[in-house]
């Protein structure tokens, strides 16, 4: 054995120990390496050190040539050497393919699937990318880009979004529309960022609206965001006249909650000849409405009623026993809870209001509260029952079917507020806001098409559970000692992983192949 110094292209010296093995030198360990010339003379005479400790343990070495030679190679490797690679392998070829990657971004990129992968704010976006990536973005630049790209890349996301969602449902003849809030750190209100009714229960945080728009099964068409007091009820017809008269869509049904039902909007969308199904406040109904619906005796055998209403539209009114039990299970748990605080004393005259179980309060002899059991029992009336109001000519069943996916919505707003953690929101300017929505629109779009795919391909675990066996996909970067070629080796996968590869190159293979 000897010790060589090796000159390397960044100017620093290395001090090897080689061993010559049929007529070629064989590298053995590298001690070290400095641009020091003292530090580079203590390594060179640790060498020698070491070569002696090597002679004495030669002496006992029980290992084969091969197993010599694997320990060698693998003391040579340092964590920089791995890197992380299911982001790119799965998330970042679904980009590809569902044609993202013609924004030509690879920052863009970087941006959305780490908001798929790993979810914080944008400084320790740089530290994922640094450990796990080994890929060295400032935070400045980062803010930068989202000050650049805040509304150019918008519109074409959501082009994008839309041919995708277009080709996998064939035709959009059932839209689906909701509202949530997104909430800020930050305590200051601005012109975007404003106080109003939040859905998150941050009645103290700046907040905006968000609408998204989507076909069925959640599969994403296009979002707005407003103002944080803005009525959600203003919302519905701007969002369906932008995305209808820009896709040229054939006017599709319009689905949404009872949030967006106002005799203003049931007008405007009879005006500009869409069909609707939206949900109803049945038990805010007129006291002539409410007889009628109560009237039809709903229950396990006759579970499904129609009303026509005065505006001429049709009032489908269903019963399910699982409904019931919830209904009264949250009646009988807001009583309780109305009891305790009026056993205490604490309760006010100011609290007769109609919010939540407050309605069963009441004054008695303009001095003391008391609860309206009677209140609470006619409320039983109605446990179980649930209205939709429609101009369609769909049966009674089709209505509710319709109707019943709108939980694919309220799962993509769960899954951008969980999966993805699209909230709170830490930028304060309305660029950098609009940019951070836009990203996660991309993330929630390709998150979206990975779902489709596990279930087409019958995969055994969730999109939840892929994104945890993504996360540890892994490859090395190694020098080749003869050549000195860089190569990037991937690490045996285990068969989940394996099968999610499979799947992403399978769904490529048949798109472009």
């Amino acid at each position: 054995m000897f010790v060589r110094k090796k000159i390397n292209s960044s100017g620093s010296i290395s001090v090897q120990i080689l061993e010559k093995t049929n007529r070629t030198n064989k590298l053995i360990q590298t001690v070290g390496s400095s641009k020091d010339e003292i530090e580079i003379e203590r390594l060179y005479n640790r060498a020698f050190e070491i070569i002696d400790q090597l002679k004495q343990q030669s002496r006992f070495n029980f290992y084969s040539n091969q197993d010599e030679s694997i320990l060698n190679f693998t003391q040579q490797l340092s964590n920089s050497n791995i890197q992380a690679v299911g982001s790119q392998l799965i998330f970042g070829k679904l980009f590809d393919y569902m044609g993202f990657n013609i924004l030509e971004n690879q920052l863009f990129k970087d941006l959305v699937l780490s908001r798929i992968i790993y979810q914080g704010s944008k400084l320790k976006l740089t530290e994922y990318l640094k450990r796990y990536e080994n890929k060295s973005i400032s935070i400045q630049r980062i803010y930068r880009f989202l000050d650049k790209v805040h509304s150019s890349y918008k519109e074409q996301a959501e082009d994008i979004a839309f041919l995708h969602t277009k080709k996998v449902l064939k035709n959009i003849t059932v839209v689906f529309y909701d509202m949530t809030t997104l909430y800020f750190e930050s305590g200051d209100e601005d012109d975007f960022r404003k106080i109003g009714f939040s859905k998150d229960g941050k009645f103290q945080n700046p907040q905006i609206m968000l609408g998204l728009l989507v076909g069925e099964y959640g599969y994403p068409i296009g979002y707005e965001l407003f103002e944080g007091n803005t009525f959600e009820g203003h919302t519905l017809i701007p969002v369906l006249e932008k995305f209808q008269k820009r896709f040229n869509l054939i006017k599709p049904i319009i689905i949404a909650d009872s949030g967006l039902l106002s005799k203003s909007n049931i007008q405007q969308l009879k005006a500009k000849n869409y069909q609707y199904i939206l949900g109803a406040r049945i038990r805010t109904s007129d006291s002539k409405l409410s007889q009628e619906i109560l009237s039809l005796n709903l229950n396990e055998d006759n579970s499904i009623g129609k009303i026509k209403t005065t505006d001429n539209d049709n009032l489908i009114v269903s019963y399910t026993p699982k409904r019931a039990k919830k209904d009264e299970y949250n009646r009988t748990k807001g009583l309780k809870r109305l009891e305790k605080k009026v056993k205490s004393g604490k309760l006010t005259k100011d609290q007769i209001n109609s919010r939540g179980y407050n309605k069963y309060l009441h004054l008695k002899n303009e001095i003391s509260l008391e609860i309206d059991y009677e209140k609470f029992y006619q409320d039983s009336y109605w446990d179980g029952l649930k209205g939709y109001i429609t101009n369609t000519n769909l049966s009674n069943d089709a209505v509710i079917s319709n109707y019943s996916n709108l939980w694919q919505i309220e799962k993509a707003f769960r899954m951008s507020k969980s999966d993805l953690e699209i909230r709170p929101i830490y930028h304060f300017t309305r660029r950098r806001i609009e940019a951070h929505i836009s990203i996660s629109f991309v993330a929630y779009s390709i998150y979206k098409e990975l779902e489709r795919l596990l279930y087409l391909y019958n995969a055994p675990f969730s999109v939840k559970k892929a994104r945890e066996i993504i996360h540890n996909i892994y490859q090395i970067e190694v020098t080749l000692p003869d050549s000195g070629v860089k190569q990037k080796v991937l690490l045996q996968m285990d068969e989940e992983q394996q099968f999610l590869v499979n799947m992403i190159q399978n769904e490529i293979s048949k798109s472009f192949g």
